[in-house]
Parts: C-alpha cells; sequence; structure tokens
C-alpha cells in the first residue's frame, strides 16, 4: 500500500499533462480523400458520452496543410453539421462506441502516399464544473496512413 502511494506521489510531482485516450481519437485507415475533400474517423476521448453541443471544434490537417475552418464538418449519427450548427445539437449524441467524422476542404496531392493526418477537438464535459466553469478539453492525435480505398 506504501509503494502505491508513494508511486502516486511521484506522479503528482511529476506535475505534467497526461491526455484521457488521446492516442485513439483518429481510426487508422479511415483517411478519405474525394472531390478535394479529406475526412478522418474520429473517436471521443472521454469514457462517456457527450451531447453535440458539448463539441466545441475540431481542426483537420495533412501534411501540415489545415483545412480552412469554415470547410469543416461534422458527421455523427448520419448527421453532418458545421461547428456553429453544433452548439444548440442537445439531442444529437456522440457515444464511445461511436465514430464520428471530420471533414474539410484539402485536396491531397498524392493519395497513394503516407499522409501525415492530425486532428485537434475541443470538448466541454457539462458535468464537471471547476473553478473556471465547465471543465473544457483540448486533445490532439496524430497518424500516418495512406488513404483508404473504397
Amino acid at each position: 500500500m506504501a509503494d502505491a502511494a508513494a508511486a502516486w506521489q511521484a506522479g503528482q510531482a511529476a506535475d505534467k499533462e497526461v491526455p484521457m485516450i488521446a492516442d485513439r481519437i483518429i481510426e487508422q485507415g479511415t483517411l478519405t480523400s474525394q472531390d478535394g475533400r479529406a475526412a478522418v474517423e474520429v473517436r471521443i476521448p472521454w469514457y462517456r458520452a457527450l451531447p453535440g453541443s458539448c463539441i466545441a471544434g475540431a481542426a483537420l490537417t495533412v501534411d501540415g496543410v489545415a483545412a480552412p475552418e469554415e470547410s469543416l464538418r461534422w458527421t455523427m449519427n448520419n448527421r453532418t453539421f458545421t461547428f456553429a450548427e453544433l452548439v444548440d445539437q442537445t439531442g444529437e449524441w456522440w457515444f464511445p462506441l461511436d465514430s464520428a467524422v471530420l471533414s474539410g476542404d484539402l485536396p491531397l496531392s498524392d493519395p497513394q502516399a503516407d499522409h501525415e493526418v492530425r486532428v485537434d477537438l475541443k470538448l466541454y464535459i457539462p458535468y464537471i464544473i471547476t473553478d473556471h466553469g465547465v471543465l473544457h478539453i483540448e486533445e490532439h492525435d496524430t497518424k500516418t496512413m495512406k488513404v483508404a480505398q473504397r
């Protein structure tokens, strides 16, 4: 028991930020490209479902080039939203076992090559209140993959 307490205290002393489950945000092998738009499937980096209104934003970057913010779309439950539209979506839920699709205007120069894909995700956790208001988390994931063949 003392060893466990010492290990916990050592971890606290390190005071480093530890992501929840960020290495699983991007679903490996799901990069697609069609008509100048790139898309990738993403998983929630949290252990409970969240309403769409808690998805505060995202960014999609492929090979160092970011999709324009105004072109980004979020698809879940077979419905597609802009991030401005998600603000009012309290009836649409993102579940831990479901993938959502993040897409944006981003033509890929060589679909046969390996591409570095980065997703930045901002979420509000509505049932955890801190001294600064509702908990806000920002998670990131980067994976290398080819464009999936359909």
